[in-house]
C-alpha cells in the first residue's frame, strides 16, 4: 500500500507522490520515480557511497494506532475520536479539514465533573454518537441523573445535549475547553504536531491564528462566559425534571487550502441500493459500504463535475490511481458516474509526450512484501483504465463519455504493446523489474477488453491485441506454473533471469478476474481448466483461507506474518476478487467459504470493512484481529463489499446490445437475497435470487431484455 499522508485531500497522481510517513513495509521506502531505464530502486540506488558520505539511517516514525478510533469522513472534512468522546489532543484526535487539524481539544465538564463515557458508536459514515453520564447528587445513590449526548459530524459540527432524569430542577454549569495546534495530518501522524496556539475570544466562540491560517469555533447559543487563556466557553443551564439543553459548536478554517476546499456533502455518485434476504447482515453491509464510498468520494478541484474516490482515511485522502480505478470498477452496479469521474481525472494525468512512457499513467511504487521488490501502481492503473472503460460501457456509460475517454484508453493499450515488444510479458516496474503474475493477468484482461472496445468503435489495433493475448496465454500456462507433489501452483513472479518465485499468495486471484465482454460473457483467462481447478483448491485450502477471508500469503511460506499487509493479512479487495472469480469458474464451495468469512468479519467491525485485518485462523467464538494501521474506511474495501453481494446475483449487462444476463451463485450460500436500487443503463435495476439459486429481475430499464 502506498502512503499519502502528506498529500492530503486531492493530491495529484505522480510517480513521486507518496511522501513517507509510514514505517518500512507499509509503502515505498522513499519517494521514487518509475520511468525508462529504472527498475524501481530509490533515486541514487546502486551509486557507490563512501562511509563518510553515507547518510545516517533514520528510524521511520511509528504510526499512531487507529483500530479503536471512530473516524467520521465527509471529505475534505474528517474527525478522529477515541471511544471516550473527549478530544484531548492525544494522537490523531481532532477535527480536520483539507488535511489541517482545526480543533485538537474539545473537553467538556458538567457540574465541575468530567462525564463518565458509557458508549461510543458510528451512526453514519460521517457521524459518531457518544454518550456519557454525570451523577450530580452524591447522596442520591449510585445512579447517574444526567446523560450527556454528543453527536460529532465530519462537516465540523458537534452537538452537545444534556438530558436530566433528576426528580428536581437542576442548575448545571457546562464548560467546554477548546484548543488547536493547526497541524497537518502528516505531521500529527509523525508525532511532530507542535504546541497549542493561543486563543482569542471571537464573536460567540474562539479563534486561533497561525502564519498559515485561522481556526474558528462558534457556539449556539452564545456562551455565558469565555476565557481566552484557557480556551474555555461556559454556560449556566436550568434543567427541569426530564428537561434537555443543547449546545452546538461549529468549527471552520480560514487559510490556504482550507476555505477553498470543495465539500462532498452534495456528492452522490452512487445509487442508494439496498439489500435484504435471509441473512440479516447483507442489508447493513451494503448500506455501510455505500455510505463509506460516498464519504470517500471527492470532487476534482479543477473540474468539480468529476468525482473520484480517495484511497482511505485517515492516511490516504488523496487520489491513488490504481485503487481508485479498482474501487470504481467494483462499484459499477451502483452506476457509472464514479467510474466516469475517476477515468476523466486520471486521463488528465496521462503521459502524452514522446518516449517509452507515452500512454502510461503515473503512480507511486507499492510495497510488495518480503519476496518481491515494490510494484508500480502506475502500471496497474494504465492496465485498469481500458478495462474499467470497457466494462463501464457495458453497464451503461453514455456513448459521448465513452468516445471522450477512448483516446486515453487507446494510448494505454499502445503503451502496453510498446512495453511488450521484446517478449510476451510485461515487467513491473519496467523495463528491468520482475514479471509478476498479477501484472500479466491485468495486461491480458486489458488487451482482450481493450480489443473489444476498439472494435466497437472501428478503431485499429484490436486484432493485434488479441493475437498478443493469445500468444501470451499459451506461454504463460507453462512459464508461470510450478509443478510440485501437491498438484502445482502459479508462480508469484519470474525474475528477470527467468527463475520462478513460487510462494503461494493472494496475488494469484487476479488470474481468475477475466472481465466482462459482450453478451454478458467473460473473457478467457490465462490458466487452463486443470490449473484453475488446482488454484481453486489452493484458495479454498487452510493455507490461504483464514476463515475470515483470504490471506495475502500462505501460512507455510517464509516471512509469513498474520499482520503483514502483503505477507499474511486478509485484504478485503483480493478476497472479493477471489469470490467473484471462483463463482464464475464454478467453484462455489470455495467462493462461499471466503464470502461467509468476510461477512462474519464485517459484522465484528460494525459492517465497516477495513482495508485489511490479521490473517489469524478463525476459531469458534473468536473475532478477527484488527490491523492497527489499516485505513477504515477504505475505498477498495467498501467497493469490495458491493462486489461480494453483486456476485451472488451474477449480473452480466451489455447495454449497447440492450441485454442483461444473470448468472447467480446456484448454491445460494446466504439463502434468498434481494438487491434493489442498482443501476443498469442509467436506470433502476432490481434482482432477487431465491434459496434455490434462481435469479429473477424485478425492475429494469424498458430497453433491456433478459439474455440467456
Amino acid at each position: 500500500m502506498t502512503a499519502d499522508v502528506s498529500r492530503q485531500f486531492g493530491s495529484s497522481a505522480s510517480d513521486s507522490g507518496a511522501t513517507r510517513a509510514f514505517p518500512p513495509g507499509r509503502g515505498t521506502a522513499r519517494s521514487t520515480t518509475v520511468g525508462a531505464g529504472q527498475t524501481g530502486a530509490p533515486a541514487g540506488a546502486g551509486v557507490p557511497t563512501s562511509a563518510a558520505q553515507a547518510p545516517v539511517a533514520r528510524r521511520a516514525p511509528e504510526l499512531p494506532p487507529v483500530h479503536r478510533a471512530l473516524i467520521c469522513v465527509a471529505l475534505p472534512g474528517l474527525v478522529i475520536s477515541s471511544d471516550q468522546g473527549q478530544l484531548t489532543s492525544q494522537g490523531l484526535e481532532g477535527f480536520y479539514r483539507g488535511g489541517r487539524r482545526l480543533l485538537s481539544r474539545c473537553q467538556i465538564r458538567v457540574a465541575g465533573r468530567e462525564p463518565v463515557a458509557v458508549q461510543a458508536r458510528m451512526i453514519a459514515a460521517d457521524r459518531a454518537r457518544f454518550v456519557a453520564t454525570v451523577r450530580t447528587a452524591p447522596d442520591a445513590g449510585p445512579d447517574p441523573d444526567v446523560a450527556v449526548e454528543r453527536i460529532r459530524h465530519a462537516d465540523g459540527t458537534e452537538r452537545i445535549t444534556l438530558h436530566s432524569s433528576a426528580p428536581r430542577p437542576l442548575r448545571l454549569p457546562l464548560e467546554v475547553a477548546l484548543g488547536t495546534d493547526f497541524a497537518e495530518l502528516g505531521a500529527v501522524a509523525a508525532g511532530s504536531s507542535g504546541r497549542e496556539l493561543a486563543a482569542m475570544v471571537h464573536d460567540s466562540g474562539m479563534r486561533w491564528s497561525s502564519p498559515t491560517g485561522h481556526a474558528v469555533v462558534t457556539a449556539t447559543p452564545p456562551p455565558t462566559d469565555a476565557l481566552a487563556s484557557a480556551g474555555l466557553l461556559r454556560w449556566e443551564f436550568e434543567l427541569p425534571p426530564g428537561g434537555t439543553r443543547t449546545v452546538e459548536l461549529r468549527v471552520r478554517g480560514e487559510g490556504a487550502g482550507i476555505s477553498r476546499a470543495v465539500t462532498n456533502s452534495t456528492v452522490r455518485p452512487l445509487a442508494p441500493a439496498q439489500a435484504q434476504g435471509d441473512d440479516p447482515r447483507v442489508g447493513p453491509l451494503l448500506k455501510t459500504c455505500i455510505d463509506d464510498l460516498q464519504a470517500l468520494s471527492v470532487r476534482d478541484a479543477a473540474h468539480p463535475q468529476d468525482v473520484y474516490p480517495v484511497a482511505g482515511a485517515p492516511w490516504r485522502c488523496g487520489l491513488a490511481p490504481a485503487e481508485a480505478l479498482a474501487a470504481a470498477r467494483m462499484a459499477l452496479p451502483l452506476g457509472t458516474r464514479l467510474a466516469a469521474g475517476t477515468l476523466r481525472a486520471l486521463a488528465r494525468t496521462q503521459r502524452t509526450g514522446p518516449g517509452p512512457e507515452h500512454g502510461r499513467l503515473p503512480g507511486p511504487l507499492r510495497h510488495a512484501g518480503a519476496h518481491l521488490p515494490p510494484s508500480c501502481t502506475g502500471i496497474e492503473a494504465t492496465l485498469l483504465f481500458p478495462t474499467v472503460l470497457a466494462e463501464a460501457r457495458r453497464w451503461g456509460l453514455a456513448e459521448q463519455e465513452v468516445r471522450e475517454l477512448l483516446p486515453t484508453a487507446e494510448r494505454c493499450l499502445q503503451w502496453l504493446r510498446s512495453a511488450t515488444r521484446e517478449g510476451p510479458y510485461l515487467p513491473d516496474p519496467g523495463p528491468g523489474g520482475p514479471l509478476r503474475c498479477e501484472t500479466q493477468a491485468h495486461a491480458h484482461r486489458a488487451a482482450l477488453l481493450g480489443a473489444d472496445l476498439l472494435d466497437a468503435y472501428d478503431r485499429p489495433g484490436g486484432a493485434e491485441l488479441r493475437q498478443w493475448a493469445d500468444d501470451m496465454r499459451l506461454r504463460f500456462r507453462e512459464d508461470f506454473w510450478c509443478d510440485d507433489r501437491g498438484g502445482g501452483r502459479p508462480a508469484a513472479a519470474r525474475t528477470p533471469d527467468g527463475r520462478p518465485v513460487p510462494h503461494l499468495g493472494s496475488g494469484a486471484v487476479h488470474l481468475l478476474d477475466t472481465g466482462l465482454l459482450g453478451a454478458g460473457t467473460c473473457a478467457p483467462g490465462l490458466l487452463d481448466k486443470v490449473q484453475i481447478e488446482q488454484l481453486a483448491r489452493l484458495l479454498g485450502g487452510p493455507a490461504l483461507d483464514s476463515g475470515w477471508g483470504l490471506r495475502s500469503l500462505g501460512v507455510k511460506e517464509a516471512a509469513y506474518n498474520p499482520f503483514g499487509h502483503r505477507t499474511g493479512a486478509v485484504r478485503v479487495h483480493e478476497t472479493a476478487v477471489a469470490v467473484a472469480g471462483l463463482a464464475v469458474a464454478g467453484y462455489e464451495k470455495e467462493a462461499a467459504s471466503l464470502l461467509r468469512g468476510v461477512l462474519a468479519a464485517a459484522e465484528t467491525f460494525g459492517h465497516r470493512l477495513p482495508e485489511m485485518y490479521a490473517g489469524e485462523q478463525r476459531v469458534e467464538g473468536g473475532a478477527p484481529l484488527p490491523h492497527p494501521a489499516a485505513c477504515r474506511p477504505a475505498a477498495v474495501a467498501a467497493a469490495a463489499g458491493v462486489h461480494l453481494l453483486a456476485t451472488l446475483a451474477g449480473i452480466r449487462p451489455d447495454v449497447p446490445a440492450r441485454t442483461v444476463r444473470l448468472a447467480p451463485v446456484r448454491s445460494a450460500p446466504l439463502g434468498e437475497i434481494g438487491l434493489t436500487g442498482l443501476r443498469v443503463a442509467g436506470q433502476t435495476f432490481s434482482v432477487r435470487v431465491s434459496r434455490l439459486g434462481l435469479a429473477m429481475v424485478e425492475e429494469a430499464a424498458d430497453v433491456l431484455q433478459l439474455g440467456v
